[in-house]
C-alpha cells in the first residue's frame, strides 16, 4: 500500500513539473542577437496601419478589424492613439500612455488596462504582458494577454497575442502592422 502511495506521489510530482514546464515561455532575450533591432518607440512614432483578427481557442475567427494608430513621443513618454473599425461596422478607440523606463523596457496604461502593461524588447521582438478588462454580454471580465511583436523590416511588424483566464488560453489576436512613410 505504501509503495502505491509513493508511486502515486512520484507521478503527481512529475505531472506538476511537466505542467510548470509547459507554462514557461520564451523571453525576449532569446532574440537579442537577431536583427533588425526593433525600436518600439521609433516604429510607433507617426501613423501605422494594421489589419487583424481575433480567433477563439479552437481557431474560429470571431472578429476581423482594421486599426489606424498614431504615435507621438515627448522625451521618455509616448501616446499611441488607436482607432479600430470592425468588419461588422462597430468601432473602438483606445489611447495608450507609454513610458520608456529603460533602454529596452516600457510600461503602458490605457482605459481598459488593469494596472500597467510591462514591455521588454530585444533584437527584433518586443513582448508586452498585461491584464485587460473586456465587456462580454453585459459583464466585464479581466483577461491576461501575452502580446508579442516581431519586426520583419522597416515597414512591417507582425503581432501575436494570446488571451487567457486562470492560465487557460481562450483566444489569439493576430495583427499585421505597416508603417506609413
Amino acid at each position: 500500500m505504501f509503495q502505491n502511495l509513493r508511486r502515486l506521489a512520484a507521478v503527481a510530482a512529475l505531472g506538476t513539473l511537466a505542467l510548470l514546464a509547459g507554462c514557461s515561455s520564451v523571453s525576449p532575450a532569446k532574440y537579442s542577437q537577431q536583427g533588425p533591432k526593433f525600436s518600439f518607440r521609433d516604429y510607433f512614432d507617426g501613423t501605422v496601419d494594421a489589419w487583424g483578427m481575433f480567433q477563439s481557442r479552437d481557431g474560429e475567427v470571431i472578429k476581423r478589424f482594421k486599426v489606424t494608430l498614431k504615435g507621438t513621443w515627448e522625451g521618455q513618454n509616448g501616446t499611441l492613439d488607436e482607432n479600430f473599425v470592425y468588419a461588422d461596422g462597430t468601432t473602438e478607440h483606445r489611447i495608450w500612455k507609454i513610458r520608456q523606463t529603460g533602454p529596452d523596457s516600457y510600461t503602458a496604461t490605457a482605459g481598459d488596462i488593469v494596472g500597467e502593461a510591462q514591455g521588454e524588447e530585444a533584437g527584433p521582438a518586443i513582448r508586452y504582458r498585461y491584464t485587460m478588462a473586456i465587456p462580454v454580454s453585459g459583464s466585464t471580465y479581466q483577461f491576461q494577454f501575452d502580446d508579442w511583436m516581431y519586426q520583419i523590416d522597416d515597414d512591417v511588424v507582425l503581432n501575436r497575442a494570446t488571451m487567457s483566464k486562470f492560465g487557460v488560453q481562450l483566444g489569439e489576436v493576430t495583427l499585421s502592422f505597416r508603417k506609413r512613410r
